[in-house]
């Protein structure tokens, strides 16, 4: 079982540790879970990550928190060279690719400057310690004119959409979550949402970052996002 603390929402590297440790806990039943949960939305969503981010054939493209390797599937299937990096030993263990994977941190990567076409995350924001040094971070690796691709989960604008979302993300998803892998794990990943900021404030970190094109766009009726821009 996870040690994913279930009162409060960590910070720091008590953060980093509790993310590490759920994401190992809850590896081996990480995809099974994720395609039920969505409805296998989570599919379309990273396809159409991949074609808005209108990369050039054979682009290096880095799947950061790549997790067990959705995105390098889906980049490999576009026909690009995807090296996938996350911070979970267990995730990249239950990897289903067979394309490079790293161990490492994304507020530290193992990469070289400008050396990625581009780079995609998905659902791993909420994740991370802190965002503006992970966007520094994001700048740093892809090179002049490479394209990004973010995303995650979000609220959507409609009320009563919104509060059908809220009773699903927050009482049926650690419910299932809880049933089929870990409990604490499945409880806290519906509340990490909190740590996401707003679309606009996101798209402001981006720029300051020295992105620009910054476009956000709500999939699903807006239960995920996805932001895309161009490193300047």
């Amino acid at each position: 079982m996870t040690t994913m603390p279930s009162d409060h929402l960590p910070e720091g590297d008590e953060k980093r540790a509790a993310v590490r440790s759920m994401f190992d806990a809850i590896a081996p039943r990480y995809d099974m879970v994720n395609r039920l949960l969505t409805f296998r939305m989570d599919v379309g969503w990273r396809r159409k990550t991949v074609t808005r981010m209108e990369l050039e054939a054979s682009s290096l493209v880095l799947d950061l928190a790549c997790g067990t390797g959705d995105f390098c599937v889906e980049l490999a299937s576009a026909g690009h060279r995807p090296v996938g990096i996350d911070l979970s030993f267990g995730m990249l263990d239950a990897a289903r690719t067979d394309r490079p994977l790293l161990q490492g941190d994304l507020l530290a990567m193992p990469i070289a400057t400008a050396s990625s076409d581009g780079a995609v995350c998905g659902f791993a924001l909420r994740n991370l310690v802190d965002l503006d040094p992970f966007f520094a971070e994001l700048y740093r690796v892809v090179r002049p004119g490479g394209r990004i691709g973010l995303l995650d989960v979000s609220r959507p604008d409609n009320g009563v959409l919104r509060w059908g979302h809220g009773v699903y993300f927050n009482k049926v998803v650690p419910r299932v979550g809880g049933l089929l892998s870990d409990r604490a794990a499945y409880a806290y990943l519906p509340r990490s949402a909190s740590y996401l900021p707003t679309g606009p404030d996101l798209i402001l970190m981006l720029e300051r970052a020295g992105f620009e094109r910054v476009e956000r766009l709500q999939l699903s009726t807006g239960i995920a996002q996805l932001l895309t821009a161009t490193r300047a």
